[in-house]
């Protein structure tokens, strides 16, 4: 029988690996203070529980963990980030309510195939706090929330960016990289002498992946990016969304190879391509919809509406035209002056109701009265066709290409940032 977290994806398992009940006896340990972040502390029972569970999760993915001594830095790190970046959160009001909360769990629920009640009852069977995990998961989101409002005010993509984007080559590029990366950090103003000892770094840990050493395992042993206790692991990028110094040296390598070390603002990155999926078009299917809307009103109760609309279909099914119609009764001004006509309409642009009523209905047919919350339509389905978007979304992606491609560069200095910004008094070693 599969175990729970056999049925948990990889990017969930990696989420939830970090809640596990404390067992008693740790619990018993006196504990004491082993950081203290601004106005809040990190305990040893804290450090000590989230280092085995780091543990697990390096192991359970194939990897042979570091030194106790290197996983506690690595751990102790990302736990005062993350409680800076929680204060950030708390002075700016950002929140994520009860109602979002279990909207997130329902859809981990459902991607295990599970509902909610039975999600929680499988993490009660595996020994974890249903509580727990429901606050870590909130945790998460608000890290995520307050990353995306802190680091996207830093961002402005203007239209002479968005015009040099369009006449650079590499933007017609739209393969997709899977990568993982390891940054040798540099501090903001660093010296002649601390960039070359970093790019010394960098370069000796090139040297043990040419020799054959597990980038996984170098990433998390040495690696300053906030991702190193996953191995590094960056995921799908579009190549037109990465910093251009990076998609340049990773776009001769082949699959399973690792790029020299490269020099960025943040650091020296060395990048390892796991994998590649290719350029493509942008095949976008559309229908050409028109339309006639009865809406209830003072006037009119919804069941009048819906008479009427009923009315109005068997006239069409005797031979009425529908642009007559449409013009004559359609509550929706601005197609019914047109006859109904709609134009060409895609996925995500019409209310759920609407378009699967449309991709329901055959090319020259007539769908029979149905409701959404605008009131009853009825449509006809004028032609359909299958469009090669590959050109002309290409301005429209260009903006959010660039402001990916930003977005890395300035969550790297606003961490640095911040993290400079802190008072942090470490009040142990790190083996402790």
């Amino acid at each position: 029988m599969r175990t729970f977290k056999q049925l948990l994806p990889r990017c969930l398992l990696a989420l939830l690996a970090i809640i596990w009940i404390t067992p008693a006896s740790a619990a018993e340990r006196l504990d004491r203070i082993v950081a203290v972040v601004n106005d809040d502390i990190v305990l040893l029972s804290e450090l000590n529980n989230r280092t085995e569970l780091a543990r697990e999760q390096i192991l359970a993915q194939g990897t042979q963990p570091p030194t106790d001594q290197i996983l506690r830095k690595q751990v102790l790190e990302r736990l005062i980030m993350d409680r800076i970046q929680l204060q950030i959160a708390d002075r700016q009001g950002i929140r994520v309510s009860d109602q979002e909360l279990n909207a997130a769990l329902e859809k981990i629920a459902a991607k295990n195939q599970m509902t909610l009640a039975q999600f929680r009852a499988a993490l009660i069977a595996e020994g974890r706090d249903y509580a727990q995990a429901r606050e870590q998961i909130r945790q998460e989101m608000l890290l995520a929330r307050v990353q995306q409002a802190n680091v996207n005010r830093r961002i402005n993509v203007s239209e002479q960016e968005i015009e040099q984007y369009l006449a650079n080559e590499s933007a017609r590029d739209n393969s997709e990289y899977l990568l993982s990366n390891l940054l040798i950090a540099l501090p903001q103003n660093a010296s002649p002498d601390i960039i070359q000892q970093a790019r010394a770094e960098a370069d000796e840990l090139y040297r043990q992946l040419q020799a054959g050493a597990s980038f996984e395992e170098l990433a998390i042993a040495n690696s300053d990016a906030s991702n190193a206790l996953s191995g590094g692991d960056l995921g799908w990028r579009a190549s037109n969304e990465l910093p251009e110094a990076i998609a340049a040296a990773i776009r001769p390598l082949q699959s399973g190879q690792y790029s020299s070390p490269i020099r960025t603002p943040t650091g020296f990155h060395i990048i390892y391509l796991r994998d590649k999926r290719g350029d493509s078009k942008t095949l976008i299917e559309q229908t050409r919809v028109s339309h006639i809307l009865i809406s209830p009103s003072e006037i009119r109760s919804n069941s009048q509406a819906r008479q009427l609309a009923e009315d109005l279909y068997q006239r069409l099914q005797n031979g009425q035209p529908f642009a007559d119609l449409a013009r004559r009764y359609s509550d929706d001004s601005a197609s019914g002056s047109q006859g109904g006509e709609l134009g060409w309409t895609q996925a995500g642009q019409m209310v759920p109701e609407f378009e699967q009523v449309m991709n329901n209905t055959s090319v020259g047919q007539i769908s029979p009265p149905f409701e959404s919350r605008f009131g009853w339509h009825i449509l006809k389905v004028e032609e359909r066709r299958t469009q090669d978007f590959s050109e002309e979304m290409r301005e429209a992606n260009a903006r959010n290409a660039i402001r990916q491609r930003k977005f890395g560069e300035e969550f790297d200095n606003w961490l640095r940032e911040i993290r400079a910004q802190a008072y942090i008094d470490r009040k142990q070693p790190d083996n402790s």
